[in-house]
Order: structure tokens, then C-alpha cells, then sequence
């Protein structure tokens, strides 16, 4: 079970990997687009999110639910603005800031919490 929840958590840091590096990437451009990276790094991990929450319910006895309520509302609010957005040929700015603050507070959460 220990190994399981290793694994999830390794492919948890890669979509995080894949969310921000695919926005980080763009900072410096003046046209900016929802990437695969950013679509795909989303779900990952609200996906991979979930099947720890599951795993983590099996091996401790409490499992704070307000954190993982607040995580993944923040992280389903940032898939429906990719998945919303995934197709345009540009993205506002204050989209792009917005969604890289809302990765940020997502591991912000994550640490701090």
C-alpha cells in the first residue's frame, strides 16, 4: 500500500510539474495558449489526487477532508478554465496570471495546510 501511495504521489508531482512548468514556460511570450502540458497536467492531478485520497483512507486514520475538499475545488476550477479555454488561439492575461495563482495556491495548500 506504502509503494501505491509512493507512485501516486510521484505521477501527483508530475502533472504539478506539467500544470505550471506548461504555463511557466509561456511568461516570457507574447501570445499565450493552454498547452497539452497545462491540459494535461490538470488532470492528472485531479486524478491521481483522488486515488490518494483513497489510498491515504486505507492507511491512516484521519485524513483531513476540508484539505482535500479545498484542493480539489481549487483544482477543479482550474480544469473548467483550461478545458474552457484549451482551443483559443490566445488567453488574456489576467487568465494566465489567475491560473498560475491558482496553481500556487494549490501547493500552497498543499505545503502550508
Amino acid at each position: 500500500m506504502e509503494l501505491l501511495r509512493d507512485v501516486l504521489v510521484f505521477f501527483h508531482f508530475i502533472g504539478l510539474a506539467a500544470l505550471f512548468g506548461g504555463l511557466f514556460v509561456q511568461l516570457k511570450t507574447d501570445t499565450r495558449v493552454v498547452n497539452n502540458a497545462v491540459l494535461h497536467g490538470v488532470l492528472t492531478q485531479i486524478v491521481t489526487g483522488l486515488l490518494l485520497v483513497g489510498v491515504l483512507e486505507g492507511m491512516e486514520p484521519e485524513v483531513d477532508h476540508a484539505k482535500v475538499g479545498v484542493k480539489l475545488f481549487v483544482a477543479l476550477v482550474i480544469a473548467v478554465l483550461v478545458f474552457v479555454n484549451r482551443r483559443k488561439p490566445s488567453i488574456p492575461n489576467g487568465l494566465f496570471f489567475g491560473l498560475m495563482g491558482l496553481t500556487a495556491l494549490n501547493i500552497g495548500v498543499a505545503v502550508f495546510w
